[in-house]
Parts: C-alpha cells; structure tokens; sequence
C-alpha cells in the first residue's frame, strides 16, 4: 500500500516540478525581453533628449533700431562732494528721450547719496517721465582700478533691462559737460550708423606695458568697505598671446549690439578679458578697447576718437588739466560734443550754459521737445512737453557733423580701426 502511494506521487511530481521550471522560465523571458525594450526605449529617448542645447544659438547681436531718432542711455558718476556737480550736469544733458543712471561711489557721505536719491525722485521732469534712475546700491571705485570697470558694466546692465530701447550708451563723469545741446546731438547721430562705437584706442601700448600690463595690482574696491589706492604685487606677468592688448581713453559712446555683447557675454572674451585686466593699472583706458579689437564681428565698427575736448600736458601727465575761460574757444573749436575735466562751479561753465547750450533759469536746455513761449526765465513746473520727436538743432549740430564727417570720411578712417 505505502509503495503504491510513493509511485502515485513520483507520477505527478515530475511533471509539477518541470512545470514549474518552465513556467518560471517563460516569465523570466517574458520580463527580460520587455525590460531590455523598455531599457531601448528609454535610453534612445534620453540620448534624443540629451543633445546639447547652447545658450549661444539664442544669442545674436541685436538688430539696431529703425526709430529715424535715435535714444541715448548715459551713466553720469561721481565720488564724495560730487553731488551738486552731477545735478548740474544731468540737467544739461537731459532729453526725454534718452534714458539715464546716476551714481554716487561709497565714499560719497550716506547724506549726499540720499539728497541725490530726493532730486531725482522729486524733480518733476524725471518723476513725470521715469528716464532717470539712481544706482542706489552704490559700488565703491577706485581711481585707476577695474572697479571703475565694473560700476559702468553695472549700470549698462541697468539701462540694458529698465531703459527700453536704446542706441548708444555714453560714459561721463560729473566732472564732465556738453558743448552742444543734445537736439544738436541727437540730429546728428541720427544720420550714421547706429553700429559705431567711438572710442580713442591704439595698440602702440609703449611705456604702458612695463608700467601696467606686467605689473599686477590689486584694487581694495573689490573686496573693502573702504576706499584706499591699489597696490603693487611682487610678481609680473607676460603680455597676452590668446589676444592682443589695446589702450585709449576712458570715455566713449559704444553701439547697443557692443555693449549687450559685453554684459550677455555669448563669446567668453568679455569675461576673459575682465579678469585680465582686474590686475591692470587704469583698467578702464584699456578693457573696452581690448574686448573690442579682438571680437571679429565688432573690430570694424570702431571710430578713433572719445567725443571729448581734454587739455593735456605735452607729453601727457596722469591727469588733464582742469578746463578755465581760456579754453572756451579752443573747446568750441574742437568740435567736439563734451569736454572734461571741470572743476566744481567753475565760471567756464556759465559761459557754456549761456553762449552754447542757452541754459533756462533751472539749467535745462531749451530744444523742440521744451516750449518756453518766449520766456527764458521759466521754471521747471512751467515746461510744456510738445514732441520729444521734434528736434532743433542749432550751431552746435553744424560743428558735431564737421568732426563727425571728417572722422568718417578721412582717409585713414579704416587704417585706425583697432591699428
């Protein structure tokens, strides 16, 4: 009986347990095949999606504008106990067309920043308008070290997301002034290439490479609350070889395409040369000039000259001299649309305001855009905006297109281009 049982069960055990086998062998398929698909799939799809994606392909140079009057972004700066002298230079230069930063440096007093941050948000004019802003984060910046870089990529930064559209951004300090009203301005531009940039610049560095471009300096701007020279480091360094090292002056009007290169950056250069010349003595005569002879699609673009009328000694010294009276008619000849450096109140500039900009009592300027029915005296509170499209030019315009036209006509016009 117990060896019938046994035989029973060898019966159908042999064909449970190779069941089995078999049934656990076909889910085994079944799950790798459909894993390994899955697997396929998945992996195609993350390859499809993983192609690279450069942030360059959606950046280009922005087109220039079709507007037949161009706008104006300005960065007007100053340091401690330049406030009054910056009101009094934003008021010549204003046009409401043109956009506008003002900046007061950190060792300017808490108090002269703050009646700044008043004037600009009480002054009727700019409340009515929106065109003027103050930086009121103020940057500390050290004379002749690449702080004063950095502070005028802050506020081109500033202007590039809160100024609307713009042409061309100027540098000026409150130290600087017009000699032409900005309708005679603004005239003028509006019939050249609004891809120019006008820039002193050489690559005839001379004496500057063993004074500035193989010293290293560093600027306590970058790091300190407080204000203090730079300094000299033991070390030297080599000159470039990735790019070649150009110089010039710090004051320039560069093209919006330029200056959206230089903040966005879609080419490394901008930043790689920042960093160069933050160990460069007076960064800011050569950084903007470097950037731009060494980018293919800007070095053509250059016109070889600062816009400014600046006295200089023979051969020059580190600073220019301070303009008087008895540059008035050496800077009117010029033909040049600013001139600098002014010293504070000084009685040159009443003559300027009087003979070449016709300053009303406010110390605004009078063009199509102000209508002061006859009355030079009149206040602020009693402008009348009639078109801001509306210009009238007078002499200033005439002699803005003769330096204009002589720079863009002359021979050598393409031979100084980043030469």
């Amino acid at each position: 009986m117990e060896i019938n049982k046994q035989h029973k069960k060898k019966k159908w055990f042999l064909p449970l347990v190779l069941s089995l086998v078999l049934s656990t062998l076909l889910v085994f398929i079944t799950v790798f095949t459909s894993s390994s698909s899955s697997s396929s799939k998945l992996y195609k799809t993350q390859v499809k999606n993983e192609l690279p994606r450069f942030v360059e392909s959606k950046l280009r140079i922005s087109d220039t504008s079709k507007d037949p009057i161009p706008k104006l972004a300005y960065l007007i700066s100053g340091s401690m106990g330049d406030g009054e002298s910056l009101k009094r230079t934003l008021k010549a230069l204003y046009h409401p067309r043109n956009q506008y930063a003002v900046h007061l440096d950190l060792e300017s007093s808490a108090e002269e920043r703050l009646d700044l941050a008043e004037f600009v948000r009480k002054e009727p004019l700019f409340a009515k308008l929106g065109n003027v802003r103050m930086i009121v984060k103020a940057n500390l910046v050290t004379y002749r070290g690449p702080t004063m870089v950095t502070n005028t990529l802050h506020a081109a930064a500033i202007l590039l997301k809160e100024g609307g559209d713009w042409d061309w951004f100027i540098n000026l300090s409150a130290s600087d002034y017009p000699l032409v009203t900005q309708d005679d301005l603004l005239h003028t531009l509006s019939t050249i290439p609004r891809n120019l940039n006008f820039l002193e610049h050489t690559s005839d560095i001379g004496w500057k490479e063993s004074q500035r471009a193989r010293p290293v300096i560093i600027d306590p701007g970058l790091y300190s609350l407080h204000k203090s020279d730079v300094f000299w480091v033991p070390e030297r360094r080599s000159v470039p070889t990735a790019y070649r090292l150009f110089t010039g002056s710090a004051w320039m009007m560069l093209s919006r395409p330029f200056i959206e290169f230089c903040v966005w950056g879609w080419d490394n250069l901008p930043r790689i040369v920042l960093m160069y010349y933050a160990n460069f003595l007076s960064s800011p005569e050569g950084y903007f000039h470097t950037v731009i002879c060494n980018a293919e699609e800007f070095r053509n673009t250059t016109v070889n000259h600062d816009l400014h009328f600046i006295s200089w000694d023979n051969p020059p010294k580190q600073h220019p001299h301070f303009l008087t009276t008895d540059d008035f008619q050496r800077m009117v000849a010029s033909n040049a649309p600013f001139a600098r450096k002014f010293g504070r109140n000084e009685s040159v500039l009443d003559k300027v305001d009087t003979q070449i900009l016709g300053c009303n009592a406010d110390g605004y300027v009078p063009g199509g855009w102000l209508t002061i029915q006859g009355n030079t005296n009149v206040t602020v509170q009693d402008y009348i905006i009639a078109n801001t499209t509306k210009l009238r030019p007078g002499p200033g315009a005439e002699r803005l297109k003769r330096l204009i036209t002589s720079l863009l006509e002359a021979e050598d016009f393409r031979a100084n281009q980043c030469s």
